[in-house]
């Protein structure tokens, strides 16, 4: 299978290249952080490096787990292998299966000319011990599904918007991704619903069984994919752990706020969804409480919700957060005297303010939209994002914006 390049995680990834520091790729299982780590040992042996100065462990593969149960058995083989006279890369993927990996990765890091590159799919591997023996040692990248510009460069896409007839309308790239999502392999799957389906179904599915039940032990898997459920259903929705506890306990489910707040962490930890807290637009204060929770991959919230999911203007909310958290940018939601601001990003005065609406032809949807941005008393840059825009528009200063555009523009 071709793979799909990731051209600014590479980029990355060579800017840290033979530093002492760690390179640590955490992400969402199966948003493509193997695959990384294969592209981005193509471009060492480009640039010369031996294969056989490339040592790569993949800890989801059962015999190699068993064959490694001790982490220093790693170190041990790594230690005893490696060139003195040439830079070791050491590749180890999905280290939080690895047993003692804190001392393994420690270990490795102090030999010399040793490049050490870790990936993980729970946050909570860089607690504890490794973030204790490794600060200030570290780099991390918070690795994402594939970006829009990804997605519609890939070869898969490109075969799938090329007209097969002249004169058959080109399907719209936006609306591919917000059905198919950015998981890699489920972007090559074609336009099988069914398929789609089922295979990112089971990606949630490994995410709660391997990511999250294996650290917290009273986990219920079905109370927990509950409370998935629930959150993708509410992407944009401002929500709280009681509104998800007395929902779930209507659907007949035991579920308290303190399993709530386990399972939310749970999810969250596990790269599966993002919490923006409220900002008070006056005082820039941080408000605690009700918050908004946005999905990792839309693909996948609608292989669980199925097709009636159609919510355009909520999905475009979410992909634009997604973005954000791509660019590296603080998000916020903005809560102000004339409405809610869909984004605050940035500190000081890098500050955005960023609406998102799926199309303001109805100037009372334009009027509604406009009016939070116009009420904020500062001269920050605001931003208008939608659908149906053709180039850039600005109403009083305030830039309208295609989604496609500003997608691409990053």
């Amino acid at each position: 299978m071709e793979l799909i390049e990731r051209p600014k995680y590479v980029e990355w990834l060579g800017r840290w290249r033979d530093t002492p520091l760690i390179k640590v790729i955490t992400g969402v299982r199966r948003c493509g952080k193997s695959t990384l780590l294969e592209l981005y040992r193509r471009a060492l042996l480009r640039e010369g490096v031996r294969s056989s100065n490339m040592h790569t462990y993949n800890l989801e593969d059962p015999t190699l787990e068993r064959s490694l149960v001790s982490g220093l058995g790693l170190y041990e083989r790594v230690a005893s292998t490696r060139n003195p006279d040439e830079t070791t890369y050491v590749f180890i993927d999905e280290a939080q299966h690895l047993e003692e990996f804190e001392r393994t990765v420690a270990g490795l890091n102090l030999l010399p000319r040793m490049d050490v590159y870790v990936t993980g799919s729970n946050s909570r591997f860089l607690t504890g011990d490794l973030a204790t023996r490794l600060t200030g040692r570290y780099v991390e990248i918070s690795m994402l599904p594939l970006s829009y510009a990804e997605f519609v460069s890939a070869p898969a896409t490109q075969n799938r918007i090329t007209p097969l007839e002249p004169g058959r309308p080109v399907p719209d790239p936006l609306y591919q991704y917000l059905e198919t999502g950015g998981f890699p392999f489920a972007v090559t799957l074609g336009q099988d619903p069914t398929m789609h389906r089922q295979y990112l179904s089971d990606i949630l599915s490994s995410v709660i069984l391997k990511d999250v039940a294996t650290r917290q032990r009273l986990v219920q898997p079905t109370a927990m994919l509950s409370v998935a459920t629930f959150l993708f259903d509410n992407i944009g929705n401002l929500t709280n752990t009681k509104r998800i506890s007395d929902t779930l306990t209507s659907a007949g489910h035991t579920a308290g706020r303190v399993a709530v707040d386990n399972y939310l962490a749970g999810l969250v930890d596990a790269y599966l969804f993002y919490p923006v807290r409220r900002m008070d637009l006056r005082g820039r204060a941080i408000l605690h409480g009700n918050a908004k929770y946005y999905a990792v991959d839309l693909g996948m919230r609608r292989a669980i919700l199925g097709t009636g999911a159609a919510d355009i203007g909520r999905q475009l909310e979410n992909l634009v957060y997604v973005e954000l958290q791509r660019r590296g940018l603080p998000v916020h939601v903005g809560t102000g005297r004339h409405g809610e601001v869909d984004f605050v990003t940035g500190h000081g005065d890098d500050t955005t303010y960023i609406q998102v609406a799926h199309n303001v032809d109805n100037p009372n949807t334009l009027q509604r939209e406009l009016t939070p941005l116009k009420a904020l008393p500062d001269q920050y840059p605001k931003l208008l994002i939608t659908t149906d825009t053709p180039g850039t528009l600005s109403h009083g200063g305030i830039r309208q914006v295609n989604v496609r555009d500003w997608l691409l523009d990053g």
